[in-house]
């Protein structure tokens, strides 16, 4: 259907009329147009570009009476087609019409060479008389200077157009570099830097280079009284001078076209020209991640900015964090961490030693993980930022799903089959997604089954509530079933991102708090661990007198 849209489509020539009629229900495209009504007074009205590709990118001429009018570009796009729109005011009304296009254009190539200090690369000089768009009676001929560009592409949304080192511009010829942008490009960030070079210039002479960067086609005339700005589309102007040698311009996500960067100066000199397109600003600074995105399938670079950062490269810091909050933030989510030190104590007076290197593991890499995830400066990273984050995630369900299965007081070979069995499943859920919702629901519901089963099989079978010391229930497993309980609201439903810091660190005290209630008594065959007297003490070596006996 598009083959055929595009084959049926009338396309419009230099100096041939074109004759058609227009409809309210199909207007025709051209690429350049001149119409004509041929009835009576027919309220035609017709627009040169679209207004859907960039606002300001259409001009609109309305068409009255038996006289002709047209639709004109002071500099049309380049190698390009350019769209046309005839329409009427008139409802249900059909209307023949006359249309045609003229554009002078006169190119004369004169191929010469110029060696510039550098050696590395030569200046092309094209000719212009009367190029399309400008006026028609202009009397001097348009020169430019154009330059070999090379295109090196480096990764994905890393481009570098490489020019000459030193490049001349002089003060009677336009030099206009030729870009090229394709569409995957666009996603990045089109980065412009120049730089004159201050050693050659004399001190009593002032110099201004004047630059216009714009889409489809290019200026060949840089004064002040002129704008940045072609026919259809609005340019980005930048301009070095011998007090400032050096200016930088940046434009996120720019048009997949081919743009042209014109340079004029009012004294001949020798200036830097550095063109590069990059995923983000900067590398995002210090307060930013870049990041490589896709939307369906358009891909591109953004900055996340954290600690109150803002702008395309997180310079904005009007709502940033100060650095006592961001050191307060720090401290917060690390040291909260250490209350985990009364669980693992708890753990190796019970008994429970396998429990208490979970806690250890979950307590080490919490802690370093949120030092790790800090915005700003105050950032420590031990290992690798997923590393700290999958071992963080890993610790935090894997102590959950250990306490609860402890609390069953199932048999030992049963008990350390379901930690490990479970530990692996939790892994996989979180390679699969680390930030799932069923990732700790998923081990919680199926602990407490576990739990509650246990549980109600020794009611049964003791013929009594389980546990039956109604202290265990009132001092231990209430308190820490409280605990827990506090720390799951305030996570789920009072943290937010900007009181993250404090509300996250009151889930570390409430958890590692219900692990010390909730964690069971030591079991009657197990002893205390008695490391103090092992290594602080000595033992007592019996005198034992062994007799032997002959028989004879």
């Amino acid at each position: 259907m598009f083959l055929r849209r595009a084959a049926d489509l009338p396309i419009l020539q230099y100096n041939i009329p074109l004759y058609q009629t227009l409809t309210t229900t199909a207007p025709a495209l051209f690429k350049y147009a001149l119409c004509l009504c041929l009835g009576n007074d027919c309220g035609l009205s017709i627009t040169v570009g679209s207004s859907t590709l960039k606002q300001g990118s259409e001009l609109k001429q309305n068409c009255s009476g038996l006289e002709s009018c047209s639709a004109s570009v002071l500099i049309p796009p380049w190698n390009s087609w350019l769209l046309v729109m005839v329409e009427t005011s008139q409802p249900n009304t059909t209307i023949p019409f006359s249309i045609s296009a003229n554009v002078t254009a006169f190119i004369r190539n004169i191929i010469a060479r110029q060696s510039n200090s550098s050696g590395a690369l030569s200046n092309t000089f094209v000719s212009m008389r009367d190029q399309p768009g400008l006026r028609a009676n202009s009397s001097e001929p348009m020169c430019m200077k154009s330059p070999s560009v090379f295109r090196d592409e480096q990764d994905v949304l890393s481009l570098r157009f490489i020019v000459s080192r030193n490049l001349t511009v002089t003060s009677d010829l336009p030099t206009v570099i030729t870009l090229e942008q394709s569409p995957g490009d666009s996603g990045g960030t089109f980065v412009v830097q120049l730089n004159l070079n201050t050693p050659e210039m004399k001190t009593d002479t002032v110099f201004v280079l004047s630059t216009c960067l714009t889409p489809t086609a290019p200026l060949l005339h840089l004064n002040r009284s002129q704008t940045c700005a072609t026919g259809l589309m609005q340019g980005y102007s930048l301009s070095v001078s011998s007090n400032e040698s050096q200016a930088l311009l940046r434009i996120p996500f720019p048009d997949a076209a081919v743009w042209y960067l014109s340079l004029q100066t009012v004294c001949n000199d020798r200036s830097v020209v550095r063109l590069n397109v990059s995923a983000c600003i900067d590398d995002c600074g210090p307060y930013g991640e870049c990041r490589l995105l896709r939307t369906h399938s358009y891909l591109y670079g953004a900055c996340v900015c954290k600690a109150g950062w803002q702008g395309w490269g997180c310079t904005d810091g009007a709502t940033a964090q100060s650095y006592s909050r961001q050191l307060a933030a720090a401290l917060l989510l690390t040291l909260s961490n250490f209350f985990f030190i009364p669980p693992i104590v708890v753990a190796l007076y019970r008994g429970y030693h396998i429990e208490a290197a979970i806690y250890f593991f979950n307590m080490f890499f919490s802690t370093f993980y949120h030092a790790c995830d800090q915005p700003g400066v105050t950032v420590m990273c031990i290992m690798d930022y997923d590393t700290l984050q999958f071992c963080d995630f890993l610790g935090s369900v894997v102590s959950v799903w250990v306490t609860i299965v402890c609390m069953a007081r199932l048999q030992d070979p049963v008990k350390y089959l379901l930690f490990m069995v479970g530990t692996l499943i939790i892994s996989m859920a979180m390679q699969l997604d680390r930030r799932g919702l069923w990732n700790l629901l998923g081990p919680v519901l199926f602990a407490l089954v576990i739990m509650v089963t246990s549980w109600v099989y020794r009611g049964v079978k003791r013929h009594q509530c389980y546990p039956p010391v109604w202290r265990r229930w009132v001092l231990f497993l209430l308190p820490g079933i409280a605990s827990a309980l506090i720390g799951v609201c305030v996570y789920v439903f009072a943290q937010t991102d900007s009181n993250y810091y404090y509300t996250h660190s009151i889930w570390h005290v409430m958890v590692a708090t219900s692990v010390v209630f909730l964690l069971p008594p030591r079991e009657k065959q197990v002893s205390p661990w008695g490391w103090t007297n092992k290594i602080c003490s000595y033992k007592r070596c019996k005198n034992e007198k062994v007799e032997h006996y002959t028989a004879t």
